[in-house]
């Protein structure tokens, strides 16, 4: 970036001369967030970054990404205020190949995802679930094109949920990626502002039996901008609701 390069050597990444500040922007927007939330001067937090993070790994980005956002903001919580589990909850419609494999040995961080399959960038099968101590802390949903409410919901109430009876989170983060809305140009699925709604207040009611309502969401993906605009709104305006 810093040297002049076009893009990421991954090829799918454009970059300029301003790209690196403008990360640590966003990341550092992500630390805010926590502090927020846990210094309780805010009931919870949406952050309306670019560029995105779930595809950046702990030593190279990709997809859009450069950072990881997300497993950051994740890391600093553990670190600045001594707790102990996090969950990362991930519903854009591409997996958060980059999230899953900083936290795939750890765990302390429980990483659930629903997103197409097969799609971009083609990890996140249901047999991917962890390694060594982190065995059975990662939950991949993959789910077929056209996939909507009854599939994604089902999975975050079927599957999620109970897994965070035993996991017990001390903080809920959520991967917002909005294109798994219906009719976007990167994706397949079909979900509705109100779908995005009710997940969001499924997720709160999450945060509120487990962490203390302690919930930040980051903005991953979302590529109609007029849907990206109502499906944010759907969404803020649910936790808004929590407050």
């Amino acid at each position: 970036m810093l040297s002049g390069a076009h893009s990421l050597s991954t090829g799918d990444t454009d970059v300029n001369r301003r790209s690196f500040e403008v990360a640590l922007h966003a990341t550092g927007t992500c630390l805010n967030a926590v502090d927020l939330v846990f210094q309780k001067k805010a009931g919870n937090a949406f952050c309306i970054v670019r560029p995105p993070g779930h595809h950046a790994g702990p030593a190279r980005g990709m997809g859009f990404c450069l950072f990881n956002n997300i497993a950051i903001a994740a890391r600093y919580a553990q670190r600045r205020y001594g707790i102990e589990r996090v969950a990362i909850a991930d519903w854009d419609v591409h997996h958060g190949n980059g999230t899953q494999d900083i936290f795939y040995t750890d765990p302390s961080v429980f990483f659930f995802s629903t997103h197409q399959h097969p799609w971009y960038p083609g990890t996140g099968a249901s047999s991917e679930t962890g390694e060594g101590a982190g065995k059975g802390f990662t939950l991949n949903c993959p789910l077929p094109a056209g996939s909507g409410r009854d599939e994604i919901f089902g999975a975050f109430r079927d599957q999620f949920a109970p897994r965070m009876e035993a996991f017990r989170p001390d903080l809920v983060l959520i991967s917002a990626g909005f294109d798994s809305r219906n009719g976007d140009p990167l994706g397949r699925f079909l979900l509705s502002d109100g779908d995005f709604r009710d997940l969001t207040s499924f997720m709160l009611e999450i945060a509120h039996s487990y962490s203390g309502g302690r919930f930040v969401s980051v903005l991953e993906g979302g590529y109609d901008l007029n849907g990206l605009s109502h499906a944010v709104s759907a969404h803020v305006h649910s936790l808004a609701l929590a407050i």
